[in-house]
């Protein structure tokens, strides 16, 4: 119904905001008795006002005595809110904070997993993204910067798959969550909006959510060598000497994917990391194996555009180019493996910042 009430969006008082809820509940659902109403889209809950307000709303719609109809309780089918990092610049490049994100997303969980009548609802994270600032270029802000490339590829990444592991952790249920991104028309290229492509050219990070699409049915266990776990990663980012090294798994009857991510806040370079999969449970002997990535090279018109000599008035084969490259490429031709006993194994190297999918079908 309304965005972040909790901050200056909403000039009312909360009680005011709750009786806006509930007459707004009621008119929607008599005019269509199976619409969807929730709310209350506050920021992130970390915040001590978030919090506050989320759990009034909360109680409201349980126990509070309903405005317009002045029964207990009001309308709720979802629950939402919303949770940002906090880029900055450190030492000359950027430094991601992907525990800032991760704390405000858990905080939301456990409000909600303390009502065990509304355990069951959905939650969306009405807005899920690095920062707060979608509006705010790179030039007033050089923070943003990491927007153009694979920073913000491999920190969408490593965000999703950790929102996943929270919900578990916490054993809510979680929806879904939502990029926070606009189209800016008539900008400079690459001007560190935080959008998904620029001047009609995809940008890295719209790859990420290709992949994302590209991954069917149930979650599987992934296990290894992992430098940090979903905890860690929510209580001190990632700042250590080892970058996050992770994976996100799923499969249905004739397909599994798995995405693996190296990824750091330090937006600097690194070496490679050096990535040895083994599978189990393949149904079939053989499996066509598709190896997508996003890096340096590919599936990266930032990069490209660079190269090009970052033109702010590309040619037109110039930007067919760009548009090309801005796709969702493959690392290698498709290849057919053998699958001996239902496993095989996979090596292969991941730059900093790079993101794979492979994916299996048979």
């Amino acid at each position: 119904m309304w965005n972040e009430p909790n901050i200056g969006y909403w000039q009312g008082t909360t009680e005011e905001y709750l009786k806006l809820y509930d007459y707004t509940a009621d008119a929607v659902k008599r005019a269509l008795p199976t619409a969807v109403m929730g709310g209350p889209h506050v920021t992130g809950p970390n915040w001590d006002v978030s919090e506050k307000f989320l759990r009034t709303f909360l109680d409201h719609c349980l126990y509070g005595q309903n405005y317009k109809t002045g029964e207990t309780g009001a309308p709720l089918d979802y629950i939402g809110f919303h949770a940002k990092g906090r880029p900055q610049i450190v030492d000359d490049h950027v430094q991601m904070d992907l525990g800032q994100q991760l704390r405000d997303i858990s905080r939301g969980f456990e409000i909600v997993a303390a009502y065990p009548e509304l355990k069951h609802l959905p939650i969306i994270i009405g807005e899920s993204d690095p920062e707060g600032c979608a509006a705010c270029s790179m030039k007033e802000n050089p923070e943003n910067a990491y927007r153009n490339g694979t920073m913000y590829s491999s920190y969408t990444a490593a965000a999703f798959a950790r929102k996943y592991a929270l919900a578990d952790y916490f054993g809510i249920n979680f929806k879904g969550a939502v990029t926070w991104a606009f189209e800016f028309e008539n900008q400079p290229w690459f001007n560190g909006y935080r959008d998904l492509a620029t001047n009609g050219v995809d940008k890295p990070v719209l790859n990420i959510f290709r992949m994302f699409g590209m991954m069917r049915g149930d979650r599987v266990e992934i296990s290894g060598d992992l430098a940090y776990d979903f905890l860690t990663v929510r209580d001190a980012s990632v700042r250590g000497e080892k970058p996050d090294v992770n994976a996100l798994a799923a499969t249905d009857k004739n397909t599994a994917a798995v995405m693996v991510w190296h990824y750091h806040d330090d937006n600097i370079p690194g070496p490679v990391a050096p990535i040895q999969m083994s599978i189990t449970g393949f149904p079939a002997s053989r499996v066509l194996l598709q190896h997508y990535r996003v890096d340096q090279q590919f599936s990266n018109s930032y990069e490209l555009w660079k190269r090009m000599g970052s033109p702010q008035q590309p040619t037109a084969d110039q930007i067919a180019e760009l548009e090309q490259a801005g796709q969702l490429q493959l690392l290698t031709s498709p290849a057919w493996i053998t699958a001996d006993d239902g496993s095989v194994l996979i090596n292969f190297n991941l730059p900093r910042q790079g993101v794979s999918l492979l994916r299996f079908s048979w």
